[in-house]
């Protein structure tokens, strides 16, 4: 039994693995803790569960290919169906993210944004897993902006819980 990873060097690890994982982690939080402060159903787990699995399917998927062209380089038939992984989660993404859009009793659609985040977070997983760490980043830094921008505009702070006692309006666009 070989395990694919295990002969990876510490650089290697370093700025294939754990840079993006951590850069996913940090956008999947500030976005989930946003969305979880304004009472919203996917919150800070879920948006970092889907960040980080998307940018650890990601990482799996590129460390695949790296590992096929290694294997075709030295004369060995490779099937590249494999490397179809990718293509998945954002269908399952897709799945995830329509379970939260709902259509209350005075038939308004909500959770359009929430879900929005959820494809969003999974997204910048796969875009950073792939080794687009400066994509992924801007990216990031991008959303970030545009969310703390938008709510403090509003009068909310995107870091510090609602009141549940006090009336709310809905910041969902």
């Amino acid at each position: 039994m070989y395990f694919y990873d295990l002969d990876l060097s510490l650089l290697d690890i370093l700025f294939k693995i754990v840079v993006p994982l951590v850069i996913a982690f940090a956008v999947g939080a500030f976005v989930g803790l946003e969305r979880q402060n304004v009472g919203k159903a996917a919150g800070l787990s879920s948006h970092i569960l889907v960040a980080m699995a998307s940018a650890g399917i990601a990482i799996m998927q590129r460390l695949m290919f790296e590992h096929q062209i290694f294997l075709q380089s030295t004369g060995v038939l490779i099937d590249p169906e494999g490397q179809r992984v990718i293509a998945q989660v954002v269908t399952g993404i897709g799945f995830i993210g329509a379970g939260v859009i709902l259509k209350d009793q005075q038939q308004v659609i909500r959770g359009i944004t929430t879900a929005a985040t959820i494809w969003f977070t999974a997204m910048t997983g796969l875009i950073l897993g792939s080794g687009y760490v400066l994509i992924g980043s801007i990216l990031g830094v991008f959303i970030i902006i545009f969310i703390l921008m938008r709510d403090l505009k509003r009068g909310f702070n995107p870091l510090v819980p609602r009141d549940k006692r006090s009336p709310s309006k809905s910041v969902e666009e």
